[in-house]
């Protein structure tokens, strides 16, 4: 099993280009096996695979947004994800709280997917907690996550999905076709901590990864305490210790 780190859980470290080149170093310093990216910064496709290629990391995806997976914007999107290295890319969320705009993102999503696989590519959605529950205007039966997974790819969070009320190693087993990869995350009441400082079940969640196949945990933390590199620092010991 590998382990990356969404870079969202550093932004506040990443405020040029020239600080996402230089935290990738750190990341790779810290034991990360590669990155999911949450932004560019500018950069060119090009000159982050050099920066990739140097230091080893691999891309593992990309948090980008909902336009990024309209037809008009797709293929740029796809050349972008490509040049990095990597064949999977989705959105962190949306608007899904109205049947309009949940059937917005469903067809966007599924189309993007489409067009993706087409050229060895996968797009998928990373839940919270809400696509948990059925939604209140209800016209279709399921939840959000039902009604998500059928058009596109799901990458789990599963502190949220624990927060939620799932039972992880149950969604992740019994989903795997539809799962990309999983966000490992801990946390205490809706709030995210480092990993081993939370209520979430890692246990589970790493044996349904193991028995899933699932080759890519990648590490986020939304709130990092007291900053990003060493909380992120304190859930690789954790990772070494109890994931590999």
């Amino acid at each position: 099993m590998k382990f990356a780190v969404q870079l969202y859980s550093l932004r506040h470290h990443i405020s040029s280009g020239e600080d996402l080149l230089a935290i990738l170093e750190r990341v790779k310093e810290l034991g990360f096996d590669g990155v999911e990216f949450a932004g560019f910064q500018g950069l060119s496709a090009e000159d982050l695979r050099a920066k990739l290629d140097e230091t080893g990391l691999k891309c593992v995806g990309a948090h980008m947004s909902i336009n990024d997976m309209r037809e008009e914007n797709l293929q740029n999107s796809i050349n972008y994800i490509k040049t990095l290295g990597s064949d999977i890319f989705g959105i962190g969320g949306a608007d899904t709280a109205t049947e309009t705009s949940l059937n917005e993102v469903i067809e966007v999503l599924g189309n993007a997917d489409k067009i993706a696989q087409q050229q060895g590519m996968k797009v998928y959605f990373h839940n919270h907690t809400s696509e948990f529950t059925p939604p209140l205007f209800a016209e279709k039966p399921g939840t959000i996550f039902d009604r998500l997974k059928e058009s596109c790819h799901m990458q789990i969070d599963t502190y949220w999905s624990f927060a939620a009320g799932q039972d992880n190693y149950k969604l992740i087993t019994e989903n795997k076709e539809r799962i990309v990869d999983l966000h490992i995350k801990d946390g205490k009441g809706h709030t995210p901590t480092a990993l081993g400082e939370g209520e979430n079940d890692l246990d589970a969640v790493i044996r349904a990864a193991k028995d899933a196949g699932i080759e890519w945990l990648v590490l986020e933390n939304d709130d990092p305490v007291p900053d990003g590199l060493s909380d992120i620092e304190r859930s690789m010991k954790w990772l070494n210790a109890n994931a590999r």
